[in-house]
């Protein structure tokens, strides 16, 4: 039997995705009432570490600890990895010593490298195509507020980076109608929009894309590595702020929902992330649950 994965939001299937975030509810649930829950005593996560996190270490690290297991950090200053090994060597010496393998880093074919060569699973935490982690917290933290979002309207507004991605691929999986609306050179990969068919729609701006949605979400305009186009950024994004404005063309019952962190002032006003309709301080505990329950499928 080959060993899973988790690269991609698309590598489960639409029933084991709902499946899984159903468990982290529950195992959410158990949390809070104090019910130990340690299905993977004695296994270990090797972290591997080439961007800079707080969410995605606190909760991975975190998650193993409430989960009975370890996890170990590893970041290219202090290890091989950082003074020339191939991945494919790395990823056939570390998955010989551990249970799993999480990696956060640049390019999505180190990802896919240290997968193939991998003899256990490996755990997308972010690169620069994808970041289906965060993609789980998203999507629980809807149904925990309303339930299945087949058939919703969810609007992306901004870059269309690795978070604009995967809430393509959540589209798909989830049947949800994505509007996106960023600037002409700033869409979303074409083969992911093409993938997605009639479910993802792009919009010429940001009131257009709110109209009538159910959620709006938005990312920061210059992502890790890019900060040398910061100013020129802030120009070409400028009418992608979501604002009262913008949050007004949605329905009434519109959640809002940002990965974090959050550049208040830039791609969102404070306004809206401080509203009764941002959920994004539930959004970022349930990374923390979701790869619980991810973490449990794949290891236990």
């Amino acid at each position: 039997m080959s060993t899973r994965h988790f690269l991609s939001l698309l590598d489960f299937s639409s029933d084991d995705l709902k499946s899984l975030i159903n468990h982290a509810i529950d195992v959410k649930q158990k949390l809070k009432q104090g019910v130990s829950h340690t299905p993977l005593s004695g296994k270990l996560l090797a972290m591997i570490f080439e961007k800079s996190s707080t969410r995605t270490r606190v909760s991975f690290e975190a998650g193993m600890y409430q989960l009975g297991g370890h996890a170990m950090f590893l970041s290219p200053r202090d290890s091989h990895l950082g003074r020339g090994e191939p991945i494919e060597d790395s990823a056939r010496v570390i998955s010989s010593m551990v249970d799993g393998i999480l990696i956060r880093t640049f390019g999505h074919d180190r990802i896919e490298a240290l997968a193939a060569h991998s003899r256990v699973p490996v755990i997308n935490g972010l690169s620069d195509l994808l970041h289906p982690c965060q993609l789980l917290a998203d999507m629980q933290t809807w149904f925990e507020q309303r339930g299945d979002i087949a058939g919703a309207s969810v609007a992306w507004i901004g870059d269309g980076n690795n978070m604009c991605h995967s809430y393509i691929n959540a589209a798909i999986r989830f049947d949800f109608a994505l509007r996106i609306a960023c600037p002409p050179d700033h869409k979303p990969d074409p083969s992911l929009l093409a993938s997605a068919g009639d479910r993802v729609s792009l919009h010429a701006t940001a009131l257009e894309a709110a109209r009538g949605a159910d959620l709006i979400v938005t990312d920061v305009w210059a992502s890790m590595g890019q900060e040398e186009e910061q100013k020129q950024r802030l120009e070409i994004f400028a009418d992608y702020q979501v604002n009262r404005e913008v949050m007004s063309q949605a329905n009434d019952d519109a959640l809002f929902m940002h990965c974090l962190p959050a550049h208040r002032g830039e791609e969102v006003t404070s306004e809206v992330l401080e509203s009764s309709q941002s959920v994004i301080w539930q959004e970022a505990e349930n990374r923390l649950h979701a790869q619980k329950a991810l973490l449990e499928k794949l290891l236990a």
